[in-house]
């Protein structure tokens, strides 16, 4: 390999990891350079409309992670409203979710077995209110509510007990 050749590999790989660290701390997507971005087969010389779509595709995958909880609170702010409480213990599920899986409908706790948005203990709990309650947000935040309810009549209510206890 040439010095020229080596040079050009050095700098791809640097700005791929600048690129990596840029989407993974919330800089916008744009001061990377775009064959730095999403390495494909579109050449440096080739037209800058080539290069914009490249820098969407990244920008859109980095909303596209960032997207998970926020979709999931949306989901979670609907059925709270749902149930007539009001928007602070909407932010009180927030908060004692965020504690607890990171809105992440993935969650899962390897130790105590606890799985899923509300970090259900066995996650088969959750089987209550759907089928899917593996891979649907919306059917983990239902039976999460209803635990909640049942259990401590409001979610900050709940979020007192874990805060006091440090779990709900």
């Amino acid at each position: 390999m040439s010095r020229k050749s080596s040079r050009r590999s050095t700098a791809r790989r640097s700005a791929t990891l600048l690129a990596a660290a840029t989407l993974s701390f919330g800089v916008v997507a744009e001061t990377v350079p775009a064959q730095a971005a999403a390495p494909t087969s579109v050449s440096a010389s080739a037209p800058s409309s080539a290069r914009t779509a490249q820098v969407a595709a990244v920008t859109a995958k980095a909303k596209k992670k960032l997207s998970r909880a926020a979709r999931n609170k949306a989901i979670a702010k609907k059925m709270v409203a749902k149930r007539g409480w009001s928007n602070r213990q909407y932010k009180c599920l927030v908060k004692l979710w965020q504690r607890e899986s990171g809105w992440n409908h993935k969650a899962r706790n390897r130790s105590s077995g606890a799985y899923g948005v509300p970090q259900a203990m066995p996650g088969r709990k959750m089987r209550s209110a759907g089928k899917d309650w593996r891979t649907n947000p919306a059917t983990q935040i239902k039976w999460g509510l209803r635990y909640i309810k049942g259990r401590y009549k409001t979610p900050c209510r709940a979020l007192g007990h874990s805060h006091s206890r440090g779990w709900y």
